[in-house]
């Protein structure tokens, strides 16, 4: 028995990283997970790669600044099962550079993607989130939202406002048997995090000031949104987990 046994997921950004740890984890335990990921091969492979397994998975190729592309995929899984248990709003990107030099495209670049894309999507898949009669949204956040470097302003300030913007949700969705949380991470082994870990001075720097010695793991992370997505939280509602060794607590 998986903990996620007969539950429909989406989990957006799923085609690497984060996502498809998280979808994977998901599928093994029972769901059967909508891959959906901008880049459609990535989203392919991923659903494919998980053929098989548990619940299976179902690739979408959909951009969530696009509200076409929502519909669609909303749509799609509205035609094959009805209802939607569990939405992971995962996708996310993040740009470095000075502030005084930050652009409005560039700005708008990472909330879009990070802070307007949660919008659309969880307030899009409410009816499908209601019709499931107890759901969950888990959306990622970051350490960064509380715990600031340079040049990342604008990743920054995208993730302190999907930790807001989360238990807002969570007020609201109460009343539709909807839970609404989020992950805060640390630094994790990913693509997104190559070039600054890769750096050796940066990298034993960055593992001082984390207590745990190491790393997350995208595992680390799946392991988490598995507990918020599943009934093992079932009484818990607009609340933000950190999962980062550490990190943000050691002086």
């Amino acid at each position: 028995m998986g903990r996620l046994d007969n539950k429909i997921a989406l989990v957006t950004g799923a085609g690497a990283g984060l996502g498809r740890a998280i979808a994977a984890l998901f599928v093994r335990e029972g769901a059967h997970v909508f891959v959906a990921d901008i880049d459609g091969d990535e989203a392919s492979e991923t659903a494919a790669a998980l053929a098989g397994e548990g619940g299976g998975a179902t690739a979408l190729q959909a951009d969530v600044t696009v509200q076409d592309d929502v519909d669609r995929a909303l749509a799609a899984i509205d035609t094959a099962f009805g209802r939607l248990d569990v939405l992971v709003n995962n996708a996310g990107v993040t740009r470095r550079g000075d502030f005084r030099h930050l652009s409005d495209e560039e700005w708008h670049a990472v909330m879009d993607v990070n802070v307007t894309a949660v919008v659309r999507c969880s307030r899009d898949a409410l009816p499908l989130l209601r019709k499931a009669g107890s759901a969950s949204i888990v959306n990622l956040s970051s350490i960064m939202e509380r715990r600031h470097i340079r040049q990342l302003s604008p990743y920054s300030t995208s993730k302190a406002a999907v930790a807001g913007l989360s238990r807002s949700m969570a007020v609201e969705y109460a009343a539709y048997g909807v839970r609404v949380n989020y992950l805060c991470p640390g630094y994790v082994e990913t693509a997104l995090t190559d070039r600054v870990l890769r750096n050796p001075a940066i990298r034993k720097a960055l593992l001082m000031q984390t207590p745990m010695g190491r790393f997350g793991e995208p595992e680390d992370i799946a392991k988490a949104a598995l507990f918020l997505a599943s009934d093992d939280s079932a009484y818990i509602t607009g609340s933000g987990l950190t999962v980062d060794g550490g990190m943000s607590v050691a002086l």
